[in-house]
């Protein structure tokens, strides 16, 4: 029978090199006053035996955990998971935080808050005092929520606020939703709409408030009208359908909706089936996301491709730069890109006739 090999440990690197565990700890954690001839024989120790070093051993210095930490929105995130709707926020969020964690020594973790919890307060202070971490990257709507900001910034930790320009503590950082609205729009309008309507999501989100003023920005460059023709959703399919059956109930019905979701937009693509509407030939459709599931809907979807993994890699690196660096006085902003498919095209009847 094999014999198991041992793990190679910070005290077999300590051996190797002759030095204290304490020696061994701060060169692993780049820590100063560490002569330049240790630092070599140590590195020489940690490649000779082909260590890896453990949050456990870069914690003995005790100035850093090497942990960031994220929080998501729970009711959300498990109804997400739950009905498996192809969302895959979590999912990038993991591979831009972990990827960018693991090339500094760090690692991610994933916390869900409730953010309308009257007990939020006491629910991050015990995961902040369990896990210590280094920095904190906020998700929306926590981004905005002042009882978490205050929360961080009184106990003086790194955070990243995705979603959210408001003056305050943390780095304030957004994907361009703005931009991303004014570029699906213009997409459309260079196609030849002129009715374009839009499905909005919720007001407590705001993301939700710049997406509508990109939208109305573009419709306005072109003196093209935006009267009734935006309404509210959830990020969900069932508003979605409510959304989209009052748009396309309107007397001079939208040839084009742009939806700020995924779900949002699949849900009006089975509108337009219900009312003997092709698409894109009576219909042109835009989404917000590009998850995976709009690749595989008929016909696919153009989306707006949200740089999710790209922004919290982004944050993750500020906040490990924050121990030297001062953050961003201005918001970081990430873009991302449109991806034509099959859901857009001319509209069907000239409407410049």
């Amino acid at each position: 029978m094999a014999r198991r090999r041992q793990a190679v440990t910070i005290k077999h690197v300590a051996a190797d090199a002759g030095v204290s565990l304490q020696t061994v700890s701060r060169v692993i954690n780049n820590e100063p006053n560490v002569r330049d001839a240790m630092k070599t024989r140590v590195q020489e120790s940690i490649d000779r035996l082909g260590y890896v070093p453990s949050i456990a051993a870069q914690r003995m210095s005790g100035s850093r955990s090497y942990l960031i930490l994220a929080i998501n929105d729970r009711d959300r995130t498990i109804a997400d998971w739950r009905a498996r709707q192809g969302s895959d926020w979590v999912d990038q969020m993991l591979l831009g935080g972990m990827l960018t964690c693991a090339e500094h020594g760090y690692r991610m973790m994933v916390e869900l808050v409730d953010t309308h919890s009257d007990h939020v307060e006491r629910e991050l202070g015990a995961a902040l005092a369990a896990l210590q971490p280094d920095g904190v990257v906020l998700t929306p709507p926590h981004s905005e929520n002042p009882l978490i900001v205050d929360l961080l910034a009184a106990h003086d930790i790194p955070f990243a606020r995705i979603g959210s320009i408001k003056p305050g503590p943390g780095i304030a950082m957004t994907m361009d939703d703005e931009g991303a609205s004014e570029q699906a729009t213009e997409h459309l309008i260079k196609l030849g709409h002129r009715t374009i309507g839009f499905i909005a999501g919720p007001a407590g989100y705001s993301l939700s408030g710049w997406r509508i003023d990109g939208w109305k920005k573009a419709m306005a460059a072109h003196g093209l009208p935006t009267t009734d023709l935006c309404e509210r959703g959830d990020f969900g399919f069932q508003s979605g359908l409510s959304a989209a059956r009052k748009l396309l109930a309107l007397p001079q019905r939208p040839t084009a909706i742009i939806g700020s979701s995924d779900q949002m937009t699949l849900a009006t693509l089975e509108v337009a089936r219900e009312l003997d509407l092709s698409v894109p030939g009576d219909l042109s459709l835009v989404s917000f996301d590009n998850t995976p599931i709009v690749r595989f809907s008929d016909p696919a979807l153009t989306a707006f491709d949200q740089p999710i993994a790209q922004t919290i890699s982004q944050a993750v690196s500020l906040l490990i730069e924050a121990r030297n660096v001062p953050p961003p006085a201005a918001p970081v902003v990430v873009s991302g890109t449109l991806v034509e498919r099959g859901s857009t095209a001319r509209p069907r009847v000239d409407v410049n006739a």
